[in-house]
């Protein structure tokens, strides 16, 4: 089925409802309720295995810089860093360029909003009102971006059956006419679906056939348990045309509340990317900049990070069986539960908080409504895997004895 203008949720008192953040409309579900056990949460994505030990030094290192106005695009050390880390760890066509294919950014939620303010202006005119694609569900600064930007949200809904990607087929030549970028996250969050190469060239062929940017959030491109994930600038071509990936430390490093990240890709976007940020987006302190440098150039603690999390996917796998449609993912550390038969997400979120003391977020807050009606997160509960083993274990033993 062709995907249209009509994909669009209407404006109705549920879909204000889901500009909502997510974490907000489940703080506001929870509050009449008081855990029976002692709170294990399992709703926020933020890591919490140890900082890596050469944090403290460095900045200590580089205190002084706290006292100058950065530059936005970026230390040269920072740039060179990230590029020899993207060079090293895909298989590019070819280096990425330190001075025009890298940009520093405050962690790749920042640079996610952006980035579609800036395609709005880059793409120039469209054949109808111009749109914004995004998976559904879907990490909440895209919808943000494309509101922002003046652009219309239409979202892709992914499903079990399409291997919760996008579904490339389903979208007709008259919505990519006018559409002007595409948000597409491998590892997907919430479900940790990761997107092939096959799939990055469909999408490449689509951007440069029709005009339109690739904004490829990659954030949990480091953890995984089998296979390493692959980019979008694999498939982007020697200029990487139409072709820009976010990165963050913020879950390849342990360190959330550094705010420290970048884009890499086309040239020509990130330069007006630049111009925009340069005006309105806050610099990155050097000294976390130079944490970066540092992080980028170290893949001992990379490793450390993926080994805690297979100890906790390996409690899942024991705990969880083939209960809740529960399958491994291929990326990332959340844990996508279909809880349809427990009563549905909200009531299967309120029951785990009150019953179990175990903190979930319900999948229907991180998707919106499709004009069908169908909302493709609803009857699903998502998991962050963060907590150290111990702590895990019990939350799933719990969920287990709660839920079943």
């Amino acid at each position: 089925m062709a995907m249209t203008a009509s994909s669009r949720a209407p404006e109705s008192a549920a879909h204000q409802e889901g500009e909502r953040s997510p974490f907000a409309r489940t703080t506001e579900l929870l509050a009449p309720y008081k855990p029976a056990k002692p709170l294990i949460t399992l709703s926020l994505g933020e890591p919490q295995h140890p900082v890596p030990g050469f944090v403290g030094p460095v900045l200590a290192q580089y205190t002084a810089e706290f006292g100058r106005y950065p530059m936005a695009r970026g230390i040269e050390p920072f740039r060179r860093a990230a590029a020899s880390w993207l060079s090293s760890r895909f298989d590019l066509p070819r280096a990425i360029d330190p001075e025009t294919e890298i940009l520093v950014l405050n962690g790749s939620r920042e640079g996610l909003f952006f980035a579609a303010l800036t395609a709005a202006r880059y793409v120039g005119e469209r054949r109808g009102g111009p749109a914004i694609l995004m998976p559904n569900p879907f990490y909440p600064a895209y919808g943000a971006g494309a509101r922002a930007a003046g652009c219309e949200q239409i979202y892709l809904p992914t499903t079990l059956a399409n291997g919760f990607l996008p579904d490339l087929d389903a979208l007709d030549d008259a919505t990519l006419a006018r559409t002007v970028a595409i948000y597409i996250a491998s590892p997907a969050n919430p479900q940790g679906s990761v997107a092939g190469r096959d799939y990055f060239s469909r999408l490449k062929n689509l951007a440069d056939r029709f005009g339109f940017v690739i904004l490829s959030d990659e954030c949990y491109s480091e953890i995984y348990t089998r296979e390493a994930p692959g980019s979008a600038l694999e498939c982007a071509g020697p200029d990487f045309t139409n072709v820009v990936a976010f990165q963050s430390l913020s879950k390849r490093s342990n360190l959330p509340g550094m705010r420290v990240g970048f884009a890499a890709g086309d040239k020509k976007f990130l330069s007006a990317f630049h111009e925009l940020r340069n005006v309105a987006a806050p610099q990155v302190p050097v000294p976390l900049q130079q944490v970066a440098v540092a992080a980028y150039r170290d893949e001992a603690h990379v490793e450390e990070n993926r080994r805690l999390y297979r100890i906790k996917f390996d409690l899942a796998d024991r705990i969880l069986g083939n209960r809740y449609g529960y399958r491994r993912p291929a990326g990332g550390f959340c844990v996508w539960l279909d809880v349809s038969s427990r009563g549905g997400d909200e009531a299967a979120a309120v029951k785990l908080y009150r019953d179990a003391g175990v903190r979930v977020i319900p999948g229907s807050y991180l998707a919106r409504q499709q004009a069908s009606g169908f909302n493709p997160g609803a009857g699903y509960i998502r998991l962050a895997l963060v907590s150290d083993g111990e702590s895990t274990a019990e939350a799933l033993h719990r969920l287990v004895e709660t839920l079943d």
